[in-house]
């Protein structure tokens, strides 16, 4: 009897490391997850040390070999997904970074974003990129870097640093420094990629005063990048998936025609709608992005972002020590009808589409007296389920399509209520993977298909279905008092300070 095979999926994540083993079935058949430390240096700035998340995808893979008594020779390859627009530039000679990652949260290149936008080239921006001038993508968090770091800049112009996201960057540990690449998802969200022409783009690299020396060679999502050099347990093991965690999520939500949409609750909350071979021109408040390149065809995607949603729910527990844990949250939304009017902004560093205010600021409207612990829980899951409501209706406007079903996943689509909630909000139905980590499941479907794990897409599809079905429950005139009271929470949250001042 033949010995079973898996691929492995390193999904490097905005709190955690995980490192899952995927079998041909799309079968999560053991996960192993690691956190690491979240650096606060100040108002929002957020930091990783990208040390630590090499080290703790390591022991998440580790973990995941000793918990399933795996071998590397049962490993076909692995694929990598991760946390995207987080930034990291190191020397590349030694190894070693010249600063700690930029999170994709972090808000303290808001005002050099402004001043670039003042300068009229949003339209260019957008027409090249799909998306927008914020601190949210890369290309100003590089700057900063090579502003903020002695000597940086001279040793970028000579050739002799590295930028990379994540992914980036782990292949570059993997390998011991013989592969600096990307893969076109993720360098879609860069602000540096012309995502028509699929190159970096000489006029953004300008504009943002960033050297071509600095960037790495771009690739697609499926195909053999290198082989692991510096894990023992892994020697030799392929590389050959790479892909940003939302477009992963996308692919293995199994949405391969266009207009499937899938919502995936993370850290943040990301909704994409695969718009095939096209790119549709976004309207405000949305972003166009490459969901994936296989083979020399590239598929495209509608995206919106909304920065805290798991984070709210961490924020509960860890901050204000509301409750003890998920469950204690949801049983506590649950033993009320609603909210009793509380309205909870989730906007600790911002708020992004379709709003786009990094001003904005965290609120909570509308406490009483009889306001309990049960009202703000439940107005947490509402924030959550609200902020997916706006962008998918925008998202249904810009494409004209509407929307028949959401295929959900990620960590905080566990609760039940807060997927009854989204269904009453979108009056559609929502239907709950029954693998709730899509994200690991499509690094590793890129993986896979380059090596013939799976022949094709439409074997992918097969694989896919649900646990769970969520129908509307809510009448209209309720859903009209809920939008209407987060509108206003909103309008309170909006332009709440100024930004972080660039050059801080």
């Amino acid at each position: 009897m033949s010995k079973p095979q898996f691929i492995l999926a390193c999904d490097q994540g905005t709190s955690s490391s995980r490192a899952v083993l995927v079998d041909h079935a799309g079968c999560a058949c053991a996960q192993h997850q690691v956190n690491f430390e979240q650096i606060y240096l100040q108002s929002g700035w957020v930091e990783h040390s990208p040390e630590a998340l090499y080290l703790s995808q390591i022991n998440a893979i580790r973990g995941v070999l000793n918990d399933a008594q795996v071998t590397a020779d049962a490993i076909l390859a692995m694929g990598i997904t991760n946390q995207r627009e987080t930034t990291i530039v190191w020397n590349r000679r030694t190894g070693r970074p010249v600063y700690n990652a930029i999170v994709w949260q972090d808000r303290r290149t808001a005002d050099f974003c402004r001043e670039l936008d003042e300068l009229g080239y949003s339209q260019l921006l957008k027409e090249k990129t799909g998306l927008r001038f914020d601190p949210y993508f890369s290309a100003s968090k590089i700057r900063w870097i090579l502003d903020h770091v002695e000597n940086a800049r001279a040793l970028a112009r000579n050739g002799d640093l590295c930028f990379g996201t994540v992914e980036t960057w782990l292949v570059w540990q993997f390998t011991g420094g013989r592969i600096h690449c990307t893969d076109v998802s993720n360098a879609s969200r860069t602000a540096l990629l012309n995502i028509h022409t699929q190159e970096w783009d000489d006029e953004l690299l300008e504009i943002f005063q960033i050297p071509r020396a600095l960037l790495p060679e771009i690739r697609s999502c499926s195909e053999v990048y290198g082989q692991v050099a510096t894990m023992d347990a892994l020697y030799g093991v392929p590389i050959a998936g790479l892909a940003g965690d939302q477009q992963a999520a996308l692919f293995g939500q199994a949405c391969l025609d266009p207009g499937m949409v899938k919502c995936t609750y993370g850290t943040g909350c990301f909704v994409l709608m695969q718009t095939g071979g096209s790119c549709v021109t976004p309207r405000e408040g949305l972003l166009s992005t490459i969901a994936w390149q296989i083979n020399g065809q590239t598929k495209f995607a509608l995206e919106g972002s909304v920065f805290m949603a798991g984070a709210i729910i961490q924020w509960l527990i860890e901050k204000l020590e509301l409750v003890r844990d998920v469950d204690e949250l949801n049983r506590l939304a649950n033993s009320v009808e609603d909210a009793g009017g509380v309205v909870l902004i989730p906007a600790f560093t911002g708020l992004g589409a379709p709003h786009w205010d990094p001003a904005a600021r965290g609120t909570i409207c509308g406490l009483e007296r009889s306001s309990s612990r049960a009202h703000l829980c439940r107005a947490a899951l509402e924030a959550i389920a609200l902020q997916s409501h706006d962008l998918i209706q925008l998202m249904q406007s810009c494409s004209g399509l509407e929307l028949r079903e959401l295929r959900v996943d990620g960590g905080v689509g566990r609760s039940e209520l807060l997927l009854q909630l989204q269904a009453n909000l979108l009056q559609c139905r929502i239907m709950r993977s029954a693998q709730l980590e899509s994200t690991a499941l499509g690094a590793a479907y890129f993986a896979g298909l380059a090596l013939g794990f799976w022949r094709d897409e439409a074997e992918i599809a097969a694989n896919w279905n649900s646990d769970w079905r969520f129908a509307p429950r809510m009448v209209k005139s309720e859903l009209n008092e809920l939008q209407t009271a987060w509108q206003k929470g909103l309008e309170r949250a909006k332009s709440w300070t100024l930004s972080q001042d660039y050059d801080a």
